[in-house]
Parts: structure tokens; sequence; C-alpha cells
């Protein structure tokens, strides 16, 4: 059979008794699985301890749900304020609305606590969890598949994905096909991953340039499929471009600051992923004092 479209799921909510099972949430905590456990085994193989990239997330995941959902509150905060608007809605993250910007933002304040507390380098943390972390948004891109949003422009393309009348964006109701940005973006991301995975094998990248690279690869991405979509999410441009195109931009042109910046003042891998001793290791003092007695 000739692929003639993607069918969109005939619901996002399963219950199991009263409580209900959605889709877009099991996306996002099965992302959150595999960037921990990707991320553990670099993390370990990098020389690090085991279990500290579980620690790390217990701050890093609760701080970008928090910044996922403020940055989408606030820059689409039409959807919830104003005249025959609900605000208590803003607090609904189980039914879709993470912006990745927030979410990365308030996730590395939050790593950074966690990396403080476990006396370890953050900007090499970053390097061993990045292509968890890129893996995990293609992971949670899938749920807006089940919720049927987040779709790009009307298509004949044997690949256009089917939204059902009551989810087309006003003014394209009399189209059934749009591009699949979800799977765009998906795709694009599991390539970033692959990436990330044989750049730092080949290259041994050290002090954050794996992170950086994560950066400016996924804001690459991100620009041309952001420019796909239709929907009326920050409908207003600036100066013609989305204000998520501008995002990612400004975003790529960081990620660029922080590779040239890294490579010219430290070239090579650290040498240990720690900045002081372990909870269960002696310090400096009382090693020598052990000896001196």
């Amino acid at each position: 059979m000739i692929l003639a479209s993607i069918p969109s799921p005939d619901q996002g909510v399963w219950h199991l008794g009263p409580l209900p099972i959605r889709a877009y949430a099991l996306c996002i905590i099965l992302g959150v699985v595999v960037a921990v456990w990707l991320g553990e085994k670099r993390w370990v193989a990098r020389g690090g301890r085991p279990g500290q990239v579980s620690d790390i997330a217990v701050w890093a995941v609760p701080f970008g749900l928090v910044g996922g959902r403020l940055y989408h509150v606030i820059t689409d905060y039409k959807l919830y304020f104003g005249e025959g608007r609900d605000p208590i809605r803003a607090l609904y993250v189980w039914q879709g609305g993470l912006g990745i910007w927030g979410a990365v933002a308030l996730g590395a304040v939050g790593a950074y606590i966690g990396c403080r507390q476990q006396k370890v380098r953050f900007l090499t943390f970053g390097d061993a969890i990045a292509p968890g972390i890129i893996i995990a948004q293609a992971i949670g891109r899938w749920g807006n598949w089940f919720n049927q949003e987040l779709y790009g422009r009307p298509t004949t393309l044997p690949w256009g994905l089917e939204i059902d009348p009551e989810h087309r964006v006003a003014g394209y109701e009399q189209y059934t096909t749009f591009h699949p940005t979800y799977l765009y973006e998906c795709v694009w991301n599991l390539g970033v991953a692959g990436l990330l995975l044989w750049a730092d094998r080949r290259f041994r990248l050290g002090y954050g340039r794996v992170f950086a690279l994560y950066i400016m690869g996924y804001t690459a991405g991100r620009g041309w499929i952001e420019y796909l979509r239709i929907d009326t999410v920050q409908e207003n441009d600036v100066f013609g471009l989305r204000l998520n195109v501008w995002t990612s931009i400004v975003v790529f042109l960081f990620g660029l600051g922080l590779f040239l910046w890294s490579a010219r003042v430290h070239p090579g891998r650290e040498e240990t992923v720690f900045t002081g001793p372990q909870p269960d290791e002696p310090s400096a003092q009382k090693s020598g004092d052990s000896e001196a007695g």
C-alpha cells in the first residue's frame, strides 16, 4: 500500500476508572525516563557516580515543567485571559502547552542547583545529558499528534496529517490534511541526537560543547519547522517572522557563542567531572590529617 495520509488518533485520553490517562502526559513522562536513562549511562562513562543524574533530575524536571508552562502561558496569554476565557485553564498542563524555551531555561536553573549540591561540573553535566534531552523532545512531540495540535500548512503530500474538523485552525476548515510538523521535529531531533553522539565520540568534546551543539542543532530545525505552522499561537509576527523563529535565531547564536568560547578557553575534555570531594570521599584536609597521624 502507498501511504496516502497519516491518520490522527481517535482519542488522546483513556479512563482507568475515575483516573484519566492522557497520551500527552505519557509522552512527556516517557521522554524524561529515556533522557535520565541515557544521561546516566553517559555520565557514568564520563566518570560520574551512578545515581547522580537521577538526583539532579529531581531538581531539573520540576523546574523545567514550570518554565515550559510559564513560557507557553506568557506568550499565548490570549488562550487563557480576556473576555470569555477561563484563567484557571492556564494550570491545566495535562491538556498540552509546554514551551521548550522556558522548559530548557528553567530546567537548566534546576540542574545547576542539583549540580552544586552534587559538587559536579554544570557544563560537563550538560554534555552528558544533551543527547537524552533532544531524544526526550522527539518523544514528547508525539503528544501533539494525540492532541491534533501544532500542525503545519495544508498539504497534499502522501504523508499529510489528517485533522478532524473540530481541531482545524480557523480559516482552514476546508482542508483535511496538513504538514505533520510533530513528525518533522521528531525525525530532526533524532538526527541531531545521532550527530551529538557521533561528534562527542569522534572529537571528545568537553566543557559544554556537546550541549552547545544541541542548542544549535535543535534551533536550526525548529526555525524552519516553526515557519510551516499555521496555529494562531503567537499570530502577530515580528518583522515577518513568528516569535518562536526569532527565539530560535537568538538561542542559536547563544549556542554558537558558547561553543566558540568553550573551544577557545577550554580545549579538550575535563580530567574530572567533579568540583569537590563527593559525600563518601574524605576531603583533602582530612586526608592530610590522616596521613600525618
